[in-house]
């Protein structure tokens, strides 16, 4: 499977959780626990963030956990000197999700329209 047949695939995939990410980045914004809602989707166990969506749990083969722009760097997922950088790159949240994905692909950043 070529890359661009694993992304679309992958875009495939995180449909059924668009509702439950966009109610939770709803929720970070509205109670002011960070202006950079970050979802991190995931097959295996990961220490960052809150579940929202557990395999098994829902429909889908991934587990979804919310997070933010702090906890990324707490972490040191996302460096000191790349904060700036990373705000810049950061689509609207009440537009998009930002989604940082932990695939056979790899890890990456991906924005999907809400």
């Amino acid at each position: 499977m070529s890359k661009l047949e694993l992304f679309l695939q992958l875009e495939e995939e995180i449909k059924p959780y668009k509702k439950v990410m966009s109610d939770a980045s709803d929720i970070i914004i509205a109670k002011e626990v960070s202006d950079y809602p970050i979802f991190v989707m995931h097959q295996q166990q990961v220490e960052i963030g809150i579940p929202i969506a557990e395999l098994g749990k829902h429909k889908g083969s991934w587990s979804v956990h919310a997070s933010s722009l702090e906890e990324f760097v707490s972490k040191q997922i996302i460096h000191q000197d790349k904060i700036e950088e990373f705000k810049k790159t950061y689509k609207k949240a009440e537009e998009h999700l930002c989604i940082f994905v932990l695939s056979e692909l790899g890890t990456q950043f991906i924005y999907v329209a809400r």
